[in-house]
C-alpha cells in the first residue's frame, strides 16, 4: 500500500491537493448557501455550490480508485482554475492572477504526463 502512495505522480498530488482544497472552500461556503435557501429554496448559487461539491467529489473518487475514466476528469476539474485566473485580472489583483497562472499550468503540465495515463489504469 504505502509503495502505491509513494508512486504517485506529481501531477495527481497536485490535484489531490487542489481538490481538497474546493472541498475546504466548498464547507466554509456551505453556511451562506443554507442561509440563502431559507429565503429561496432553489437559487443559482446553491446550484453551482452543489454541483461542483458532486463533480468534485466524483473526480476525486474515481482518482483514489486509480480509474482510466478519471483522466477526463482530472482536466475537467484543472480547468476550473482559468476562470479564477480571470477574475483576478478583473478584479485587479494581478499578482493573484499571475500564481493561478502557474499553479494551472504545472497541475495540466503534471496531469498531462504519461506517468499519469499509466498511473491510473484500473478500468
Amino acid at each position: 500500500m504505502f509503495e502505491r502512495v509513494r508512486r504517485v505522480p506529481w501531477g495527481i498530488a497536485l490535484l489531490l491537493v487542489y481538490g481538497f482544497l474546493i472541498l475546504a472552500g466548498i464547507g466554509l461556503s456551505l453556511p451562506a448557501v443554507v442561509a440563502m435557501a431559507t429565503d429561496m429554496p432553489v437559487s443559482f448559487v446553491g446550484l453551482v455550490v452543489m454541483a461542483l461539491l458532486a463533480y468534485t467529489i466524483f473526480t476525486l473518487t474515481l482518482v483514489l480508485q486509480r480509474k482510466t475514466a478519471a483522466r477526463v476528469l482530472t482536466l475537467g476539474l484543472a480547468s476550473l482554475t482559468l476562470p479564477a485566473v480571470g477574475l483576478g485580472f478583473l478584479y485587479g489583483q494581478a499578482i493573484l492572477a499571475a500564481l493561478l497562472t502557474v499553479f494551472a499550468a504545472l497541475l495540466f503540465r503534471g496531469l498531462t504526463r504519461p506517468a499519469v495515463a499509466g498511473w491510473l489504469d484500473e478500468v
